[in-house]
């Protein structure tokens, strides 16, 4: 018992911290990658903390799952920029004549001399 007030002690300390930080990054704010391998460490940490009843095991778990919500949140990411890519391709395909980009050409003048 003692060691699940432990465990869940620490849950709570760990969804506090992440609270107080995630407040203060609202300028910049926390990419996809960041957010996943939080999320992924935190989980981690528990599954491991609560597989092995060691804290060496919640690390290793922490370790595992930061990294897997890493990966996740790169793709998570490059899924959002493909999406919006696609949709500003279809919205030019779809106004032909409205595109922002000039292209300036300039006329040389050649003189030859005999």
């Amino acid at each position: 018992m003692k060691k699940l007030m432990i465990y869940m002690s620490l849950i709570m300390g760990l969804t506090l911290s992440i609270n107080a930080n995630a407040g203060a990054q609202t300028k910049k704010g926390i990419s996809k990658q960041g957010k996943g391998a939080i999320i992924g460490g935190a989980g981690g940490a528990i599954v491991g903390g609560l597989a092995t009843h060691s804290a060496g095991g919640a690390l290793i778990g922490g370790a595992i799952g930061a990294g897997g919500g890493y990966i996740i949140g790169n793709e998570a990411r490059r899924r959002e920029e493909k999406r919006k890519r696609a949709a500003r391709i279809a919205w030019r395909r779809a106004h032909p004549n409205h595109h922002y980009t000039t292209t300036k050409t300039t006329v040389t003048k050649t003189t030859t001399y005999h």
